[in-house]
């Protein structure tokens, strides 16, 4: 008994939750760092993440032992908020937070501008006009202590837990500036006295805070535009729709209050609203929000429809069968959600150089401090302050914290809107190591689906298609879809005595004649009569790697079939793409050699291995990665997941299994080959500005912080305006995430 206690005990435990928030108040990418560190020591959380440019926290923790109000108060003592909403209500709270707090910040930006202006100008050419330092006085105070005061707040409520992000470095530039001013203006004698001239810096102060402010307005506009893909597949969800009642009558319903089993009413040019089966009318639907195919799908009675795909011309009515956070879009949007926050590898190593950035910084400003005091000579305790004031303008670890997930983000909304959907940030950037592609024959490169390519009649007689029909009709063989598929203009007949003969065929009774379908085996074993023209023919698509479908009567065979999985239209190409992209390709199928080999000549496919056993698939990636290959698995099938969980890159047809769209980093949507090479192109470019954007803010901040403690002085005299340094910092962020942006029109 006590043993089963603690065993329960254990698996209450040791079970988790995850979930996301979005994190409120957060400024930098160190406030990244220091809200993800504050989640990841608190009581039951497992692992956290909060990615600066989504501003959402990615968590997992044990349920017993915390929970999500629990998780908002740790983040709320550190100077932060979680939004904490049912997910139906969050995304629209959230807008309306980032809204009102965009409009924010445009006021105060317009307004800092607006009194940063005259004082910039009064500072730099009419320093010896009457009154100069009280006018730069009076308009710079309410732009450093009120338009500025977000800065101060968020610096004490960092100082309070010990903790620096870039609000400290703001503050503590412009506090300084500011304070030295108004001491410099009340009390000038302090430096007259000892020879030296008393300047103001109010220009200073009050113009990095217009800089840092407009720096900000464009980074939170751009960074708006990061996120487009979600709020286009948002975009595609109807807010009402119009349920059918039982008494005939039409109703309209809000989308929420849509139950499985509703009956929905969609008219032409409407967005269908969730996911279905169609129960009556037919019409044709544009599905390529979902799949990236242009061209709209003909949807017939049972044939499923999809939330967020728009009917054309007809009308119908569906049964629902998925709703809400059930529906493929729903599934769809969380996927991009989650993979535009998730982090690359190299980001996490880009969190840690940003957490400690602030502190080094401040011990550069004072260390410059100090040697200005020491080396500076008479002007040393001013050219020592203006220099520690510009450091710390001009280090900005924003560049940095932005420069990997906002990239992420447009490479991950790009997928989407193309019908590639990449679940995390660590498969988008292995895609672009990606040298060896393991294909499944059956619904990767072929249709999936068996279809009758040819049939012979004895003597050119049709004349019982009616009865193949039936008996196909009444055989459960996968094959026997295919033949009843291809006889459309047959009608059923009234047979008895049917009979389904296991492994061969099967067997009915018409106008007291047998009749047989099925494979050579059931026609010797019945001493069915074989015509040479029609035994010829079916050597020929035997051959050809076609699976053969003898029909007869119990004396004469009246036709042979061939049935194949045709190859899709866009396979060859796409296989010639990525073998042209340097890519090593191998098939592998469970099919016999013949046809192995015959589909693997007509696409291309150098490597290929038959009669491959779900298990051995993952054995062959394995010896593939032994062998230094960076592997990319595609496949749709339940026989697929292990092989897909065990590659490097794994890549689900979205038309498969949903476990092996489970298992799998990236879905196809459309099952179109085309788009591999497409992902993997995106990979390339997406790490490519990555390591652009890196590259630029570390360099920025390599070149700009010796130049603003005063490096060039001794050569020619050049000390950096702390005016100019806001306006480069404010810039490192905004060409950072304008980067990122540019990848949206890569073709």
């Amino acid at each position: 008994m006590i043993n089963n206690q603690q065993k329960n005990n254990e698996t209450t435990i040791n079970e988790t939750i995850k979930d996301s928030f979005p994190v409120l108040g957060m400024t930098c990418a160190s406030c990244a760092s220091s809200a993800e560190s504050i989640v990841k020591h608190a009581p039951g959380v497992v692992e956290a993440s909060v990615n600066f440019a989504t501003g959402n926290l990615a968590v997992e923790y044990q349920p017993g032992i915390t929970d999500p109000e629990a998780l908002r108060q740790a983040v709320q003592s550190v100077g932060y908020d979680l939004l904490l909403k049912d997910e139906s209500k969050q995304q629209e709270t959230l807008e309306n937070i980032h809204e009102k707090t965009y409009k924010d910040l445009r006021k105060r930006t317009v307004w800092a501008v607006v009194l940063s202006l005259p004082v910039a100008v009064i500072g730099m050419f009419f320093m010896n006009i009457p009154y100069a330092n009280e006018i730069m006085w009076i308009l710079s105070t309410p732009v450093v202590l009120w338009l500025g005061r977000s800065f101060f707040v968020n610096a004490w409520k960092q100082a309070k837990h010990r903790s620096a992000n870039m609000d400290t470095l703001v503050a503590l530039s412009t506090g300084i500036a500011y304070v030295f001013s108004v001491f410099n203006l009340f009390f000038p004698e302090f430096w007259l006295e000892r020879g030296l001239e008393a300047h103001v810096y109010f220009e200073a102060a009050a113009v990095i805070v217009a800089f840092i402010l407009l720096g900000r307005l464009l980074e939170e506009k751009a960074k708006g535009n990061t996120s487009t893909a979600i709020k286009k597949l948002m975009g595609l969800q109807p807010k009402t729709v119009i349920v059918m009642q039982k008494d005939g009558s039409e109703q309209s319903v809000a989308i929420e209050d849509v139950k499985p089993g509703d009956v929905i009413l969609v008219k032409p040019g409407e967005k269908i609203a969730v996911d279905g089966m169609l129960v009556s009318g037919s019409s044709y639907v544009d599905e390529s929000m979902l799949s990236g195919e242009p061209v709209p799908v003909l949807k017939t009675q049972n044939e499923k429809v999809f939330a967020g795909t728009i009917n054309q011309k007809g009308s119908f009515s569906f049964e629902a069968t998925k709703v809400g956070k059930e529906t493929m879009l729903a599934q769809i949007i969380k996927m991009v959600q989650d993979a535009q926050g998730s982090k690359a590898p190299v980001q996490k190593l880009v969190d840690k150089i940003a957490g400690v950035f602030v502190p080094v910084v401040i011990g550069i400003a004072l260390l410059t401090f100090i040697l200005w005091l020491i080396l500076g000579g008479e002007s040393g305790v001013v050219h020592g302050l203006l220099a520690a004031v510009t450091v710390l303008v001009i280090a900005c670890p924003c560049a940095l914290g932005l420069a990997t997930p906002t990239a992420i983000m447009v490479g991950v909304g790009k997928g989407a809107e193309n019908g590639i959907l990449i679940k995390d940030a660590e498969s988008l950037e292995s895609a672009k190591k990606v040298d060896a592609i393991v294909l499944d024959k059956t619904g990767t490169i072929t249709e999936g689906k068996p279809e009758v390519t040819d049939v012979y009649w004895l003597n050119e007689d049709s004349t019982t298609k009616d009865i193949l029909f039936t008996l196909e009709k009444q055989s459960e063989h996968p094959l026997a879809d295919a033949v009843v598929n291809y006889l459309t203009d047959a009608s059923a007949k009234s047979l008895r005595g049917f009979e389904s003969i296991t492994g061969k065929g099967a067997k009915a009774i018409f106008a007291d004649t047998p009749y047989y379908v099925g494979n050579r085996k059931l026609m010797s074993e019945n001493s069915i009569d074989i015509d040479a023209g029609l035994k010829k023919k079916a050597d020929e698509w035997s051959k050809s790697s076609k699976t053969v479908i003898w029909f007869s009567n119990d004396k004469t065979a009246l036709a042979v079939l061939a049935i194949s999985d045709q190859i899709k239209k866009t396979s060859v190409a796409a296989i010639e793409q990525m073998q042209n992209m340097g890519i090593d390709l191998y098939m592998l199928t469970g099919d016999n050699e013949a046809t192995a080999n015959a589909i693997a000549k007509e696409t291309g496919i150098d490597h290929y291995k038959a009669e491959v056993l779900p298990q051995h698939k993952a054995d062959f990636i394995k010896d593939l990665q032994n062998k230094g290959k960076v592997v990319a698995m595609v496949g749709d099938g339940i026989n697929d997941s292990t092989a897909l969980a065990t590659a490097d890159v794994s890549i689900a047809m979205g038309k498969g299994s949903d476990i092996a769209m489970d298992v799998a980093k990236m879905t196809i949507i459309s099952s179109d080959l085309n788009k591999i090479p497409q992902a993997i192109l995106l990979s390339r470019q997406t790490v490519a500005t990555i390591k652009q954007n890196l590259f630029w803010a570390f360099i920025y901040n390599l070149i700009g912080i010796p130049i603003a403690a005063g490096i060039l002085y001794p050569i020619n005299g050049f000390l950096l305006n702390p005016m100019i340094a806001g306006a480069a910092m404010a810039l490192s962020s905004v060409s950072v995430v304008s980067n990122s942006l540019r990848l949206k029109w890569k073709k």
